[in-house]
């Protein structure tokens, strides 16, 4: 592998890095805002599928 300066190292990340389509701002909102979303409906049904399994093992085995 051939070794480059820090500098000229600097300028090719600077160049790949300007290559990039960054999302605008609208659209890491919109995204932010979706992947929020699914947290929250990801916690709700893990929190009714956990009650629901505990309840049904309390009522199976006769534990309260």
């Amino acid at each position: 592998m051939a070794k480059s300066s820090p500098f000229s190292f600097l300028q090719d990340v600077r160049n790949e890095a300007s290559k990039v389509t960054w999302p605008s701002r609208r659209e890491t909102l919109i995204t932010t805002g979706l992947v929020l979303l699914m947290v929250v409906v990801s916690s709700l049904f893990f929190l009714f599928t956990d009650t629901i399994i505990r309840w049904s093992l309390g009522f199976i085995l006769g534990a309260r």
